[in-house]
């Protein structure tokens, strides 16, 4: 009914309604809770979602906003007859303003396209979630996500300069800019990241860039006592050096990776110590050999440093590859869906969205205003 009724009044709007279709959509990164949405519907515009979310609230029927689905927090896992809203579709990078240092974007376009047009302008996109190849901004706004660089430079909240949000009643609200001191009123936007889709619809996001990194320098640090690789942690940060990157991997996670990936990292390490610093070339050069200092002074067996950029970058994908790997797959790429667009685990297996906070049955019927379930429609992105 609920479908028939969708196509009649949105007919350019594509609707998936049989159940093969709707199965890649009952869960999120997790696999774990399940619930088979009523339908699932794929705006391509801010107009298409305020009609959609009037048409929800007209029929009393739950409202799902949903990125690629690479969440762990279940902030995209549907309700008992509700309405998915994907904003994949809407993927869209608007400007990016390299004298301003902002790029503007559709919801769903993916992370990694986002750090790509940076990086092509120059400047530099931080927030990187495990998931970026296939995360949407929109999502990882939604979710406040975090990343390896979360040490030096944030997560998403920090970049996120303006929203453009439709909210419960289909009005259109844009919060932030590009004024840096933008200091008069409500910082509402702050209100939205991190709200999962509660308290209203992202369909566009306003970024923060910064100038890019001029060099960077990756460690390899491997320990036979987890609290020797602890204990370089706290040195490193004592001595008031702020890595890019300061990941720790213990026994499990070694072995994780290298049952998935073959990486060749060791076995027998009790612990393996990650750490990259970026910057000026003569900064990172001093910062790295303290860092060396530091790890052979509370005795790493070995410290291994990258001698390319590339080699670096294995090294970072290989740690966010182990944070994530203890987790459940998603298995987004079910084989009998037949209508919208593909999605599926990428060759790194990267499922990771960012805050990973855990939500129970009850965080996920949560809607606006604090009404009860059958009062309003909005979930979680």
């Amino acid at each position: 009914m609920m479908l028939s009724e969708l196509r009649r009044r949105f007919p350019s709007l594509e609707c998936l309604g049989e159940e093969e279709d709707l199965i890649p959509y009952s869960f999120d990164g997790t696999a774990i809770c399940r619930q088979m949405p009523a339908v699932v519907v794929f705006p391509t515009s801010t107009e298409e979602t305020v009609e959609l979310v009037k048409f929800a609230a007209a029929a009393r029927t739950p409202l799902v906003p949903r990125g690629s689905g690479t969440g762990l927090s279940g902030g995209s896992l549907p309700v008992e007859g509700c309405i998915v809203l994907c904003m994949t579709k809407m993927n869209r990078i608007l400007e990016v303003d390299a004298r301003n240092l902002t790029l503007r974007a559709e919801a769903g376009v993916i992370t990694e396209k986002i750090a790509r047009a940076a990086e092509d302008a120059g400047l530099f996109y931080p927030p990187d979630p495990g998931s970026m190849k296939i995360s949407t901004i929109g999502g990882n706004a939604a979710e406040n996500s975090g990343g390896l660089r979360g040490l030096k430079y944030g997560v998403t909240r920090d970049y996120v300069m303006g929203l453009e949000v439709v909210l419960a009643s289909g009005e259109v609200l844009h919060t932030g800019g590009k004024c840096v001191k933008d200091v008069a009123g409500y910082t509402l936007r702050d209100l939205f990241i991190g709200s999962e889709g509660t308290l209203g619809v992202i369909t566009g996001v306003l970024l923060k860039l910064i100038p890019r990194p001029a060099a960077r320098r990756t460690l390899l640090a491997v320990y036979d006592r987890m609290e020797e690789a602890a204990d370089t942690v706290s040195a490193i940060i004592a001595a008031k050096i702020i890595p890019c990157t300061l990941e720790f991997l213990d026994r499990t996670t070694i072995n994780c990776i290298e049952d998935y990936t073959h990486a060749g990292l060791p076995r027998d390490a009790d612990a393996i110590l990650l750490m990259e610093a970026d910057g000026h070339p003569a900064a990172v050069e001093e910062e790295a050999h303290r860092m060396t200092a530091f790890a052979k002074e509370h005795g790493a067996r070995c410290v291994t440093v990258a001698q390319t950029a590339e080699e670096g970058r294995r090294a970072c994908l290989r740690a966010a590859l182990g944070l994530r790997r203890a987790r459940p797959r998603r298995a987004d790429n079910h084989p009998g869906r037949r209508h919208g667009p593909a999605r599926r685990i990428d060759e790194d297996g990267a499922i990771h969205p960012g805050n990973g906070r855990a939500a129970s049955p009850q965080d996920r019927r949560l809607r606006p205003h604090g009404g009860r379930e059958s009062s309003s429609h909005l979930s979680r992105e």
